[in-house]
């Protein structure tokens, strides 16, 4: 299962949408164009962690954890901020979060505001998943058999496996990172980061 649908039967696409005045059907073809990008930026979170996807995990907790995603679900207006915190801490700077929109401009055909305004949203919709499934949360959309932090990425990335069982924090990094190389150039995120710098010329 891809993680849209994961996100959409948690309703948390639902919400967004209703949030941003969008429809379902947009709000979707936004996620599906930047979530590549979010999870690219966890895959690099998780090789620079030196416990590998148990730090990413702790990471993820000290940035607000499985509440990120209950903030977005909730009737109120998302604080945004929280969702920012995420970006800076995968993306590293605000050029790449605007190249990141940019990128996902080109291929869903939304406006790229729109998707810069998505992009804090999706952040806390995918960090608060992830982090809910780590801590065994009941309350959280369906894991996939095993609920390790690894084999949760792969899973939403359409059930690859690649040493997600591991308990060795070297060979973590390099599973999420098989998991997470979704266009097999060997990092997700090479391309926005390379456009980001190019922007910044």
């Amino acid at each position: 299962m891809q993680i849209t649908d994961i996100l959409a039967q948690a309703g948390g696409l639902r919400s967004m949408a209703r949030e941003l005045g969008v429809s379902e059907t947009q709000a979707a073809s936004g996620a599906e164009a930047l979530i590549p990008a979010i999870l690219g930026g966890l895959k690099k979170q998780a090789q620079s962690q030196p416990s590998g996807l148990e730090g990413l995990g702790g990471l993820l907790g000290r940035l607000g954890g499985g509440s990120l995603l209950d903030e977005v679900l909730a009737p109120q207006p998302t604080d945004v901020s929280h969702g920012n915190d995420v970006l800076g801490q995968i993306f590293g700077s605000k050029d790449v979060s605007r190249a990141v929109a940019q990128n996902a401009a080109s291929q869903s055909g939304l406006d790229p505001s729109l998707l810069r305004k998505m992009l804090p949203m999706l952040a806390m919709l995918v960090a608060g998943f992830v982090a809910k499934q780590q801590g065994g949360s009941a309350a959280a959309p369906p894991a996939p058999a095993g609920g390790a932090l690894g084999g949760l990425l792969g899973s939403l990335l359409g059930g690859q496996a690649a040493g997600a069982g591991s308990e060795s924090p070297g060979a973590a990094a390099p599973g999420l990172a098989s998991m997470l190389d979704l266009n097999g150039d060997g990092n997700p995120l090479d391309d926005i980061l390379r456009m980001a710098r190019e922007a910044m010329r």
